[in-house]
């Protein structure tokens, strides 16, 4: 046959994709060299030099698609090119990544594509690298050392350039130390870097949390110019800055926010008118204080959002705005945006106005005060309160009617426990509860639903370029995946153009509610959604089954917000024009592109220091057996969150018992070949505390039992997974692709 590499190489080079049967036949390969060619063919694919697609079609390299996006890599060296378009990641494996770390901008070749549609390629070049500093632990090593990257996903160590270039005196054995990266692997080359500063020791409090700001690079301190400029702000609101604002100080109006809340940025005020009832949501009008080009402004935008620690808040805006001025304090006046509705019994807004206010907040209440008068109808509470119970009760009214109209559109509530990290004075962690969530919040849930909705419907219907909160619809193959996984149970998911209604998703969960496998279905869906963000067009929002929504409600703790505030008062003030509206359009898609990057650094430098405070807290618990449930399943192992403390740690598959486990993805399932046992997401099991991996930032588990029998085993995936995983004894030989 004439089946060689060069043979390969001419048949493709003509330019035309080519299936493996027109292959044998124009290469000539007989029966017992089908072997050989499958052999040179993969090789041909694993180097890069052709590209295999769906079918079984063969190209040369280039002719496949080329990703381009951020490279994210996981810990045992493989990774994925998050396209900057969207769509599905693209897998790489780890040999072609020696040269390349985690949040790197590269672009990308696709080189196979499985059936199923998932996509591998190999990197072609290197657009941008994504870490130039890195924060670790540093270990003397002669005169100079290693740094030991916190973020597991870098994979690899630094070292530290020996004698005083490198930095290597200003550090001790095991401080925490930031380094910036003087030299990026190639070849045999490591990575190499010098220390820029030590950071302090371990295990201390302020260290972690400047661990994270550092690794995410969280702007976290307010320059001189910046504070000099927020100083100049009064601390109280003037005559003239009242001068053409509708004054609803008479009006009683509330704010309602948590316990520990220092920013109001939302207050409250309602009317019964007939049958009909109206709403007032008087936002803080920041706006007035920071100019937009100031540098005040500037700042803002740099940072995008404020963000929570569980000891701390990292905020958007210096205090003598976002707890000062701006701020809705209770019995003081303020300046505010007010967007007026009023709804009827069945709950549509029938009538909406906006414009620029003045209020003064009546009272400082709190989700738990609320829920003392409206729930739990304490005497006490309700006694301080006399003044404001009726008012609330028109609140609780109003806010079930707008719940109401969202259920009959489709809007998708997950309604999923979050935890509550509770710090001592030295902050450490004493307790993980679970963070409450009652009537008072899903009144303000409801009331700033509407508000951010009756915007978004204003400004587009002007129209003018705006900023919008959108949501789009789940991805096609997760669709398909997720309707399949449900048939398994009994439920019909209509998937029709590769789309699905709101409405049938939500009927989905009212057909599981109470049932075994609730809480299976429920993570599976919410694992189909995509993750909402700005846009400068609008999508819609999927989740809220509404056909238009943007942030409007917290300027002081969102940019975007921030945005449309100075849009909404420039069209209420008749100054906007067309280059006004020639400016939004260049302007606003990178501010929604920025702000949402903000919006994902932020989520997971929270998440990162959330799961820190509950690692540290596990520290001493190691043989103690808690109850808990699976939250994910990988060919490595089962992720389990304990009941009662909202933990999450990992029971690897080489500790559960002998047998030869196959990972079935759609299934989201765990099942031995041999013995059948499954373990499924969301099935409930016992564990052992098993140790606590600091360096990796993970808690291990060992499975004691399971606790619940599954509603149904999806025996026919087990037939059909030919790929087993080798725990204990004699590995299978792999199947030719």
């Amino acid at each position: 046959m004439r089946k060689g590499k060069d043979g390969i190489m001419r048949l493709l080079g003509k330019g035309e994709p080519v299936p493996y049967r027109q292959m044998l036949k124009a290469l000539n390969v007989s029966r017992h060299e089908r072997g050989r060619l499958d052999d040179m063919l993969d090789y041909l694919v694993e180097t890069g030099e052709i590209a295999k697609l769906p079918g079984r079609i063969y190209t040369v390299a280039g002719a496949g698609d080329t990703v381009r996006g951020k490279l994210s890599t996981h810990r045992d060296g493989y990774g994925f090119v998050m396209p900057e378009d969207g769509g599905e990641d693209l897998f790489v494996p780890a040999r072609y990544l020696s040269e390349y770390m985690n949040g790197d901008t590269v672009e990308a070749q696709v080189v196979s594509t499985r059936r199923d549609g998932k996509r591998e390629g190999r990197i072609t070049a290197l657009v941008q690298r994504g870490v130039t500093e890195i924060v670790g632990r540093f270990e003397a090593v002669g005169k100079g050392g290693r740094v030991i990257p916190d973020d597991p996903k870098l994979g690899r160590d630094l070292f530290v350039t020996p004698g005083p270039a490198g930095g290597a005196s200003k550090a001790k054995n095991g401080q925490i130390v930031l380094a910036a990266i003087t030299s990026y692997p190639a070849g045999a080359r490591p990575l190499e870097g010098r220390i820029v500063e030590v950071l302090g020791e371990a295990n201390d409090p302020e260290v972690e949390a400047l661990t994270v700001i550092k690794k995410y690079e969280l702007p976290h301190v307010f320059d001189e110019k910046v504070m000099a400029e927020a100083e100049r702000q009064p601390q109280q609101v003037t005559e003239e800055a009242i001068q053409g604002r509708v004054d609803l100080r008479e009006r009683l109006t509330v704010t309602i926010d948590g316990e520990t809340a220092r920013d109001f940025d939302d207050a409250v005020s309602v009317a019964r008118e007939g049958d009909k009832i109206r709403l007032w949501v008087s936002i803080a009008d920041v706006s007035h204080y920071v100019a937009e080009g100031s540098r005040l402004d500037t700042e803002a935008y740099l940072r995008g959002t404020s963000v929570y620690f569980p000891d701390r808040c990292i905020p958007m805006l210096p205090e003598q705005l976002s707890n000062g001025i701006c701020s809705l304090n209770p019995q003081v006046d303020r300046l505010t945006m007010t967007a007026e509705m009023l709804f009827d019994s069945t709950g549509a807004r029938v009538d909406q106005k906006f414009y620029t206010s003045v209020i003064k907040s009546a009272a400082r209440l709190t989700y738990t005060t609320v829920k003392k008068v409206l729930v739990d109808r304490d005497a006490e509470a309700i006694e301080s309160n006399r003044h404001l119970v009726a008012d609330l009760k028109v609140m609780e009214e109003l806010s079930l009617r707008l719940n109401a109209v969202r259920k009959g559109r489709g809007s998708i509530d997950f309604d999923l426990p979050e935890p509550q990290i509770i710090l001592d004075l030295q902050g450490e962690t004493t307790a993980i509860v679970r963070a409450e969530r009652n009537l008072a919040h899903r009144i303000i849930e409801e009331f700033m639903l509407a508000a951010n909705e009756a915007v978004a419907h204003f400004l587009e219907s002007t129209p003018v370029p705006s900023l919008y909160r959108i949501h789009e619809n789940p991805d096609p193959v997760k669709l398909q995946d997720l309707s399949e996984f449900v048939f398994g149970f009994g439920y019909i998911l209509k998937v029709v153009d590769e789309k699905v209604s709101p409405v049938a998703l939500q009927k989905l969960l009212a057909e599981v509610a109470g049932k075994p496998e609730e809480r299976l279905i429920n993570e599976v869906l919410l694992r189909c959604m995509k993750q909402a963000r700005y846009s400068a067009e609008n999508l819609g929002h999927f989740g809220l089954a509404a056909s238009s929504y943007t942030h409007f409600t917290s300027p002081i703790r969102r940019y975007p917000d921030l945005v449309v505030h100075r849009i909404l008062k420039r069209v209420l003030a008749g100054k906007m024009t067309k280059a006004d509206k020639d400016r939004l359009e260049a302007r606003l898609p990178e501010t929604g592109l920025h702000t949402s990057k903000r919006e994902r650094v932020a989520m997971e430098a929270e998440r990162e220091m959330v799961d820190l405070k509950k690692m540290q807290f596990m520290r001493d618990k190691i043989g103690e057996e808690y109850d808990g449930y699976i939250t994910g399943v990988a060919p490595f192992g089962l992720f389990v969150e304990l009941i009662d403390l909202f933990v999450e740690g990992m029971v690897p598959v080489a500790t559960l018992p002998q047998d030869y486990y196959v990972h079935l993805e759609k299934s989201h399932a765990l099942v031995g070949e041999r013995s059948r046992a499954m373990y499924r997401i969301a099935d409930k099991i016992r564990v052992k505390v098993a140790a606590v991996n600091e360096p990796r930032k993970q808690v291990e588990f060992a499975l004691v039992g399971t606790l619940e029998k599954r509603p149904i085993e999806p025996i026919a995936d087990v037939r059909n997974a030919y790929q087993r995983i080798p725990i204990k004894g004699k590995r299978p030989k792999p199947r030719r692709r």
